[in-house]
């Protein structure tokens, strides 16, 4: 999961390419979070999973949208920055768990109806294998939502001046990211435009 870039290293389990940025960083590139996780389809019913949540830009606001939300990472003082941004903004309907993203059934105690994942699906050495372990914990009609960034040139995206995210080799097209995970099972619902730098790629498991 993701680990800040002075640490990760000492994390077994990060994935690869998927330090996080300073709040300044986070603020630039998602200045309104919950429009995009409307975009993708959080509904007030639903049970959600923030996967790989890092220090919670977005599982705060996924709370307010949502019935349930559980943010689970491999990086414990990052969920504690998700724990205190999460209070900060009223938040009380989360869980926080920490560990290995491809222990999800080893976390949740039921089936969700969204698992969300934001900047990390690039950095899993076993694509495959994490899809199978989320459609395993998703209900039917369930859905997997994986934000990437598009397959630009690293130098090509930049923010506040500076070439941002993750190398070049490490980035995917929707029609990989498509090929990764339609193997456990998963149907490809619709891919979401995430403007400037992201798309959103949206799996249904069937019922």
């Amino acid at each position: 999961m993701r680990a800040k870039q002075n640490t990760m290293a000492n994390i077994p389990g990060f994935f690869e390419g998927t330090g996080m940025p300073d709040t300044e960083w986070w603020a630039a590139l998602w200045p309104d979070p919950v429009k995009v996780l409307a975009q993708v389809g959080i509904k007030q019913h639903m049970t959600v999973v923030d996967l790989c949540c890092g220090d919670g830009w977005f599982t705060w606001p996924i709370g307010k949208l949502c019935r349930y939300v559980t943010a689970i990472d491999i990086d414990g003082a990052l969920l504690e920055t998700a724990k205190r941004r999460a209070s900060d903004h009223g938040v009380t309907n989360c869980d926080f768990m920490q560990g290995d993203a491809y222990d999800l059934d080893k976390m949740l105690r039921a089936p969700v109806d969204m698992v969300f994942l934001a900047n990390a699906f690039h950095g899993v050495p076993d694509k495959p294998r994490l899809a199978k372990a989320v459609a395993a914990n998703l209900k039917p009609e369930g859905l997997f939502v994986i934000v990437n960034w598009h397959a630009l040139a690293r130098e090509k995206t930049t923010l506040l001046c500076e070439a941002r995210g993750p190398a070049t080799t490490l980035r995917m097209t929707p029609e990989a990211t498509v090929a990764s995970v339609t193997p456990s099972g998963l149907v490809l619902r619709e891919v979401v435009e995430l403007k400037p730098y992201h798309y959103a790629a949206i799996f249904r498991k069937a019922s």
